[in-house]
């Protein structure tokens, strides 16, 4: 057993579920880090191993010195002007320094900086000792930890996320001496809260995470106790000859709660499966912490999963204790179920009145009626059922005032679709009130059909223009509104739905049912929708470089972009393709220069051309772009793109012969239109310039 590892152990109150992983993990990182600053570590840090569990936050760091080995440090003393007078002997400054650093006159050396020569002092240091410094590296490490809010106990002045009443710091099988939050360290701890008996000593530090095992019935290790957990599950699953359904993230939290896991089989009469399974779900997993049982086609069964941190021969006292437990919650279910069916979503709207969306956008009823006007704009453009849509969004939000979304947030849109149902309204509509939230995170489903994309459209859209309309718009990590969500929603929806739809217009149309209540935030609202687009492109693959070749063009069909870039990357695949970027760069250069020294630019003219090498370039020009052009009113942008190729030789020829900028207006003029037109017949798909190294 090595002797060299390190053991640092906060003995706890039960610590916050939803934060235990990111806490252990911050925890030994920072430990590790403050061992490191004052090189006690002597090993890879990658091998500091976590430990969490509810009462205790722990880490095993292997290979950390008692002491650090002495080094010799430089000291930078004063200039060589300041450290000798005129007659070149030593003056007071420099006699002081040498005092100071126990060092000799004559063993200080010269250095030159760049604000002149130095005197500088080589001073051997002692070296740092893990007695005297663990105390404050894990009190700094401790201060770092993500925790928005700390609190204190008894009668000292310590604060964490929760109260501490343990500490160990063991190095191999020596305490570590120090006081932490008011505690002094020792080698014991305590294990299951009614599974172990006593004090547990700590023999060494290797030892811990064994002897919390054997002697506490605690399994420290965070993932060793989830992959526990997940195995029990899984097998309990099967037993039931059932499915957990999607259930990582709660795996997570119960890992968190539990310290020496079991799981058992709890039920619940069939009845209540005639409430929608999402309800039931959610209050078992999100109010019980319970894993609900599905059978092979994905339905919900009137049994579900109990992980207890208990292990006992007969568990009937905690199977029946948490099926009554769990009864209550499912009769609050079924009566907001029931009571929420007794008047019409319809009905609910205009008290959407009453209901503020925002103290500067007014209520809830007003987004409606936004979000329903555009909404029948959009259906219309797609050619779909304008009715349909604008009755979706009448009715889009008007679950917000049942009981049921009331008690569960979570779920509005999906109430919104069962009491659509159970009023009899179209299907398109039913579907569209639930699916017009999607997508509600990366990489959720889109909503199905065009009903229910004008609807998502002119919702997000509505959110995006009206924040960014009052100056609420995401700055740093900070989104509290959720626009970036917004906003990548808006583009996957034309994107992956293939829709034609201009953006330019859906910005200007949800900024106008504001009617100028709100301020002119067009300009930042598009560059945001293009930084995000950027950002999605970039995740599918496509290059920085790709990627603002064609969005540098502003193009307003997003649903084309992905058949734009698919054509940039065939036409840089072309051995030609460098040299024409190359060209495209140029003439951009030229015709920017011009511009901005006023030039007058006139139809280039075949008379006007002079030279063979511009007499070639105009005719190639003219009878690639006829061809070319015909390709892109097709949609067939890649055939576009690589028509131009055959430009690659007369382009050369004209550079390496014709002069644009001559003295002669006319001719000059010509030519500059003749680089226009070049430029402008190429880049209709994408700023080809952009693809030059």
């Amino acid at each position: 057993m090595s002797d060299d590892s390190l053991l640092v152990e906060l003995l706890t109150e039960e610590l916050p579920p939803k934060s235990l992983k990111a806490l252990s993990t911050a925890f030994a990182d920072e430990i590790v880090k403050g061992l490191a600053r004052h090189d006690l570590r002597v090993r890879d840090a990658a091998a500091a191993q976590p430990y969490a569990t509810p009462r205790r936050l722990a880490v095993l760091v292997p290979g950390v010195l008692a002491e650090s080995e002495e080094r010799c440090i430089e000291v930078t003393g004063p200039s060589i002007k300041v450290g000798l007078d005129a007659n070149g002997a030593p003056t007071p400054a420099l006699l002081g320094f040498a005092r100071k650093n126990n060092v000799p006159v004559d063993a200080l050396t010269r250095r030159d900086t760049p604000k002149g020569p130095v005197f500088v002092a080589q001073v051997t240091v002692a070296g740092n000792t893990l007695a005297g410094l663990l105390a404050d590296v894990v009190e700094e490490a401790l201060k770092k930890l993500p925790i928005p809010k700390v609190m204190r106990w008894g009668d000292g002045d310590a604060e964490f996320v929760r109260p501490v009443h343990g500490l160990v710091m063991l190095h191999g099988t020596r305490v570590v001496p120090g006081v932490v939050l008011g505690l002094t360290s020792g080698d014991k701890t305590r294990g299951h809260r009614f599974l172990s008996d006593g004090e547990i000593t700590i023999a060494a530090a290797e030892s811990y995470a064994r002897q919390l095992r054997d002697e506490g019935q605690v399994i420290a290790n965070f993932d060793e106790r989830r992959a526990d957990i997940e195995q029990l599950l899984l097998a309990a699953a099967k037993r039931e000859s059932a499915t957990l359904g999607a259930y990582q993230d709660l795996l997570d939290e119960v890992t968190a709660l539990v310290e020496h896991p079991s799981v058992y089989v709890g039920k619940f009469d069939a009845e209540y499966l005639e409430v929608p399974p999402e309800c039931l779900v959610l209050t078992m997993r999100q109010n019980q912490k319970y894993f609900p049982l599905f059978d092979a086609q994905e339905a919900l069964l009137p049994r579900f999963l109990i992980v207890s941190n208990m292990r006992v021969d007969d568990p009937s006292h905690i199977v029946n204790g948490n099926q009554r437990v769990v009864r209550p919650r499912l009769d609050d279910a079924r009566f907001f179920y029931v009571q929420d069916r007794k008047q019409r979503l319809e009905e609910r709207v205009p008290l959407l009145a009453r209901v503020v969306y925002h103290n500067k956008l007014g209520t809830q009823l007003e987004r409606v009626e936004r979000i329903q006007l555009n909404a029948g704009k959009i259906a219309r453009a797609l050619g779909a059922d304008a009715l349909l849509a604008e009755r979706a969004a009448w009715l889009a939000k008007a679950d917000l005032l049942t009981g049921m979304v009331g008690e569960f947030p979570e779920l509005q849109g999906v109430m919104g679709r069962y009491y659509a149902v159970h009023d009899g309204e179209p299907h398109v509509v039913a579907a569209a009130i639930e699916e017009h939230y999607r997508p509600r995170y990366a990489g959720d489903a889109l909503p199905e059909g065009e009903i229910a994309c004008a609807v998502a459209l002119a919702e997000k859209l509505d959110t995006l223009a009206g924040l960014f309309g009052i100056g609420q718009q995401p700055s740093g990590e900070r989104d509290p509104f959720g626009l970036r969500r917004a906003a990548l929603g808006v583009l996957r929806i034309l994107v992956e739905r293939a829709l034609p739809l201009s953006l330019h217009d859906l910005v200007n149309d949800a900024f106008g049912t504001y009617k100028g209540r709100i301020g002119d935030a067009h300009t930042d609202l598009a560059m945001f929708l293009r930084e995000r687009f950027a950002g999605y492109l970039k995740d599918r693959s496509y290059t920085a470089r790709e990627v603002d070749a064609v969005l540098s063009l502003d193009p307003a069909r997003a649903d084309l972009v992905p058949h734009q870039l698919a054509a940039v990357r065939a036409f840089s695949a072309l051995p030609e393709a460098e040299s024409l970027a190359a060209a495209n760069k140029r003439v951009a250069n030229i015709l920017r220069q011009a511009e901005a020294k006023g030039e007058s630019f006139v139809d280039a003219e075949a008379s006007r051309l002079r030279e063979p090498a511009e007499r070639t370039l105009f005719d190639a020009l003219q009878n690639t772009a006829q061809r070319a052009h015909a390709l892109f009113d097709r949609g067939d942008y890649t055939g576009y793109l690589k028509s131009f190729a055959v430009l690659k030789a007369p382009v050369d020829s004209f550079f390496d012969t014709v002069m644009v900028m001559v003295e002669d207006d006319h001719l000059r003029r010509n030519r500059l239109a003749l680089l226009r037109d070049l430029r402008h017949a190429m880049n209709r798909v994408a700023d080809i310039s952009k693809l030059a190294t």
